[in-house]
């Protein structure tokens, strides 16, 4: 399994966002159009204006061809956000076994 961690500022009211999240969240459910997504948090800071995305994948393909593809791109062409990082993780299995994290051992 993989971790991708999505950041970026964004320049509108966070219900405006939220509402825009709504609208494509199922793209990235079950069922949805990211092929090897196990899930996405989706996460606000309003007071300094920055969203992140937290992905688990199911393996690294999935996560590299999530980046290369039009969903991904779509996101990057979006006006009402700046400074796009991407962040891919490696999960220590052992301790987020112990704490109960997220995932299917």
């Amino acid at each position: 399994m993989k971790v991708l961690q999505v950041k970026f500022k964004f320049k509108i009211p966070r219900s405006e966002l939220e509402k825009e999240f709504v609208k494509v969240a199922p793209k990235f459910g079950p069922g949805g159009e990211v092929k090897g997504l196990l899930w996405k948090l989706w996460l606000v800071n309003e007071a300094e204006s920055l969203f992140s995305g937290i992905y688990l994948f199911k393996d690294e393909a999935s996560l590299k061809e999530y980046l290369k593809g039009e969903l991904f791109a779509e996101l990057k062409r979006l006006p009402i956000i700046s400074d796009l990082e991407t962040t891919i993780f490696d999960i220590m299995l052992e301790p987020t076994k112990i704490t109960q994290g997220p995932i299917k051992y």
